[in-house]
């Protein structure tokens, strides 16, 4: 009889948030709204169908080349039911461009033969609906009742989001539910699907992962990252020195070998 596997230990609820840390936590929010008041979502989409469809897309691929996409998609799917029905070929063919694309058309067709079978065709309001769906996650879900129906139910955290948190520490950790669970705690309810663009907005045009812009950072006073400094003045990391290995010296050409270099 095999042992039944351990069960995962829950994760800690994370600690409770002081009055401080959320005054600092919306003073960055109000900056970059300032600074960012285009920030929104950057996929095109018509109705709540077409957003989940597009967000599914747009895993490890650019809104922008999803943008390109889904115009002949939904010309040729337009609502769930249709595609639902859709012959795999015919979409991997029309998506193939935003990479992995097979993977990516079991998930659209899974989507929508789930909310044909489950919802009548229609996109769920609540965030434990919407997780019922293949190929769509806590992110997915979040990202679609908030901008499709403008329901606060919790902060979509993606690589974007992430960084920036972290750096302007304002969230600590790199796994997206704990980092999503520390930005609620600080930010109010209201703020929560702003909080999102603005973040992701701010980490494509300023916090870049590689070669953040530092100096024009409009949070810069605010932000807690340890090399803010260095790419505001020279824009690169602070190097290492790490010591050089010693190597022996090669022999000198025609030199007799001594004892030691002599074979048995």
């Amino acid at each position: 009889m095999k042992p039944k596997p351990r069960a995962k230990p829950a994760a800690a609820p994370p600690p409770k948030a002081t009055a401080a840390e959320k005054t600092r936590a919306n003073r960055i929010l109000d900056i970059l709204e300032q600074a960012h008041p285009e920030a929104t979502c950057a996929l095109h989409y018509r109705n709540p169908y077409e957003l989940v469809m597009a967000t599914i897309l747009s895993a490890q691929c650019t809104d922008e080349r999803v943008n390109m996409v889904t115009p002949r998609l939904f010309s040729r799917y337009p609502d769930a039911a249709r595609l639902a029905a859709a012959n795999p070929v015919e979409v991997e063919e029309i998506i193939k461009s935003t990479g992995f694309f097979r993977a990516k058309t079991k998930s659209l067709i899974g989507c929508a033969r789930g909310l044909v079978e489950m919802y009548g065709g229609q996109v769920p309001r609540t965030i434990a609906e919407m997780v019922k769906l293949p190929g769509v996650g806590r992110k997915t879900a979040s990202v679609v009742i908030g901008h499709a129906y403008d329901i606060a139910e919790g902060i979509a955290v993606d690589t974007h989001v992430l960084r920036v948190g972290n750096r302007l520490g304002i969230a600590r950790g790199d796994e997206p539910l704990e980092v999503e669970q520390q930005l609620m705690a600080l930010i109010p309810q209201a703020r929560w699907t702003r909080t999102t663009d603005l973040l992701i907005f701010h980490g494509r045009k300023i916090c870049d992962a590689r070669r953040p812009l530092c100096g024009s950072c409009p949070v810069f006073a605010l932000c807690r990252w340890e090399h803010r400094q260095a790419f505001a003045l020279g824009g690169k990391l602070p190097k290492v020195t790490r010591p050089r290995a010693v190597r022996p010296a090669a022999p000198r050409a025609g030199a007799r070998p001594g004892k030691r270099g002599r074979k048995a």
